[in-house]
């Protein structure tokens, strides 16, 4: 029998008063803060360098000079960074049917009427947007980049592409800090969801509640009763 599609290396049940359950391992947990790291620095120098009234960020990072300099490398390791959070992730991000109905339903999601959505894999279909998203948006941010860093490029790409990439990544730049935002939003709002990441663990009654198909499969092994 194959093992199901959200069910990762590292998952498993551990029976206890209470049941915990592994949810992340070490690895993935340090690859996910390095990358989350490396895109609040990366947010905070690109606005230092976005607006003139938002130029005193540069402070930061020891003044404009030195901003600009660190600023692509910043998104070199971002780039490679979330490469491996795709890597170990990106087939528990697949997209499912019961997503659909999840996104029908998301009245009742923000009321937390868990009883009237579907059993959940690992990551439901907010958590799945916000993955894909953030993919096709990093994507555009590192390919847009390496057209206007200048101390590398600036001989390859013509001023008018130039130009274009400098607004695609501005723009990429805005809808990747909105959809950063809404998914600490959705961390900090969904208790214990922030101790699954620093941790690597959830309670039993957590996965119950929130991710019970997962939950079901970890159990089962994937059979279906």
């Amino acid at each position: 029998m194959s093992k199901p599609y959200d069910v990762e290396p590292g998952d498993k049940v551990n029976p206890g008063d209470p049941v915990t359950v592994d949810r992340y391992t070490a690895g993935a947990r340090i690859n996910h803060w390095i990358t989350a790291t490396s895109l609040v620095l990366l947010a905070i120098s690109g606005m230092s360098l976005f607006h003139p009234s938002l130029f005193f960020l540069t402070a930061l990072f020891g003044g404009g000079d030195f901003t600009r300099f660190i600023h692509p490398w910043i998104g070199v390791v971002l780039f490679f960074g979330f490469s491996g959070l795709f890597l170990r992730f990106w087939r528990a991000n697949l997209w499912e049917g019961a997503d659909n109905t999840w996104l029908a339903r998301i009245s009742d999601v923000l009321r937390d009427n868990e009883d009237k959505l579907p059993e959940v894999a690992k990551y439901n279909a907010g958590q799945k947007m916000v993955f894909w998203s953030m993919s096709a948006l990093i994507i555009v941010l590192i390919t847009s980049g390496i057209v206007i860093w200048d101390r590398y490029f600036s001989n390859v790409f013509t001023v008018e592409q130039q130009r274009i990439a400098v607004l695609v990544h501005a723009t990429a730049a805005v809808v990747a800090i909105c959809v950063w935002i809404v998914h600490v939003y959705a961390a900090i709002w969904v208790r214990g969801t922030i101790s699954a990441m620093t941790r690597g663990q959830v309670t039993g009654g957590w996965a119950w509640r929130h991710h019970r198909k997962w939950l079901r499969e970890l159990v089962t092994g994937g059979r279906k009763s």
